[in-house]
């Protein structure tokens, strides 16, 4: 998909799902633009961002936890257990 059209599917997403406004225009660019024109990886980065606002209780996402939740060095699975 282009940048446009995954710009237009996360905003039917967004809209559809009752909250047009969660997502800053800002995030929603950044988004498609580090999406690789690949749904399956844009929803996929924004199911990341969406669980972490939820552990946070943000009302509402924006670039500054897209680049804690993507720049933050990642503990691998055995240092989880």
């Amino acid at each position: 998909m282009s940048r446009d059209e995954l710009l237009a599917h996360l905003k039917h997403l967004l809209a559809t799902a009752g909250n047009p406004s969660l997502m800053t225009p800002q995030l929603l660019d950044t988004l498609c633009e580090h999406a690789l024109v690949n749904l399956r990886v844009m929803t996929n980065l924004g199911m990341e961002l969406l669980t972490a606002a939820a552990q946070r209780e943000l009302t509402q996402l924006d670039e500054k936890l897209c680049y804690e939740i993507f720049s933050a060095p990642r503990r691998s699975a055995a240092r989880r257990r």
